[in-house]
């Protein structure tokens, strides 16, 4: 699965998108603790303020299961004027 990271939470994962395997039955939840895990630094704050779009369509529950998607978008808050 293909993971994008857009303005701090790039910052915080030090890259800009990265693939990831994770088991069958895996949920937003399980990525999340992942990332979180494989990078540490700011990325597990980040990553709890985050907004998550899987395959274009808004996921806000971390249950949402990710099998048979292909991407990830990681959207951390967005200060606007």
């Amino acid at each position: 699965m293909l993971v994008r990271y857009f303005a701090g939470a790039r910052a915080a994962a030090g890259l800009d998108e990265q693939t990831v395997d994770l088991p069958a039955g895996a949920t937003i939840g399980d990525l999340v603790a992942h990332l979180g895990e494989q990078h540490g630094g700011d990325l597990p704050r980040v990553l709890s303020l985050c907004s998550f779009l899987v395959d274009g369509t808004v996921a806000r529950d971390p249950s949402t299961p990710l099998d048979g998607h292909r991407g990830v978008d990681v959207l951390p808050p967005f200060a606007g004027g």
